[in-house]
């Protein structure tokens, strides 16, 4: 319930766009079917809201909002979003840090009464909840790469192309060689934050068996360590990537191969050698895979 006064205090204008309610790190910006979240940019704003920029949440998307006591003197206000509107959320699945959450707008504390408001009209003007059948909030635009420990990752919009470092990639996947997977091969993503134990990203494919069990031996999968695929950089293209298969029809694409250049392909012939020499490759995989590399000059 609105406290007693607050309307005095307020004038009732969620109705007009462009009611603005500033915190520490953004600013909501409230509308007639949304709310648009711009982030900071500053040395303190963490790295993950820097990286959205902003989002705008269609009130659809939203389930409920709350407002609760926050750390050292502050209040947060919080958006609740329907499970599955957002393609963020739905590849973080649960692993954000409470700090590191894009729908917490955190206030000090003798701004609770506003605060108290704003979640008061919001919540008048919510209709929808339970699981969303489709995102309702757009994801991170591609192009979007990172750098995981055994390789680069990248999204152009219509495939992920994963190219390994001969100094971090097992030799199960210097065998299989640079992977590109079109998003039509794609049935999801599973990403796991690179600041928990064994973090990494796996491309989820239509049709395929059950992969390796350890991501390091999955060429459908890159690892993350100590900064090696951050939450800022690995998290976007995971949401990206799942936002395009859900929009994708389930069809099945041949995956294109990559071509490099010359130099390119002597270092990995020279890498796969020095496999082959300490036992890690036998003499069929051997040949097999540098021939392989050499029908790609």
């Amino acid at each position: 319930m609105r406290r007693e006064g607050t309307e005095k205090l307020v004038p009732h204008t969620m109705s007009r766009m462009g009611d603005v309610l500033a915190g520490f790190h953004a600013a909501w910006e409230f509308g007639s079917d949304s709310v648009l979240i711009r982030y900071e940019r500053g040395i303190r704003t963490p790295k993950l809201f820097q990286a959205l920029g902003e989002r705008r949440v269609p009130l659809e998307a939203i389930e409920g909002v709350s407002l609760t006591p926050g750390r050292r003197g502050t209040v947060v206000l919080r958006i609740e979003l329907r499970p599955g509107a957002d393609p963020l959320l739905e590849a973080a699945a649960g692993q954000l840090k409470e700090s590191s959450d894009p729908y917490r707008l955190v206030l000090p504390a003798e701004r609770e009464t506003l605060a108290e408001y704003y979640a008061d009209e919001l919540r008048a003007q919510l209709t929808e909840s339970g699981p969303a059948e489709r995102h309702l909030v757009a994801a991170p635009e591609a192009p979007l790469r990172f750098k995981a420990y055994d390789g680069k990752a990248a999204f152009d919009g219509s495939a992920v192309s994963f190219r390994w470092f001969w100094t971090g990639a097992s030799s199960a996947k210097w065998k299989a060689g640079d992977q590109r997977f079109a998003i039509g091969e794609l049935s999801g993503v599973e990403w796991r934050s690179p600041e928990v134990f064994e973090g990494h990203l796996r491309l989820l494919r239509r049709d395929a068996g059950a992969p390796p069990a350890q991501p390091d031996q999955d060429p459908a999968a890159v690892v993350f360590g100590l900064g090696y695929g951050p939450v800022h950089e690995s998290l976007p293209l995971a949401a990206a990537v799942l936002a395009a298969v859900r929009s994708c029809a389930p069809v099945t694409v041949p995956a294109a191969r990559v071509r490099r250049d010359p130099a390119d392909i002597a270092e990995r012939i020279r890498h796969l050698g020095e496999l082959h020499q300490a036992g890690l490759v036998t003499d069929e995989e051997f040949s097999s895979k540098k021939a392989e590399l050499l029908s790609e000059l």
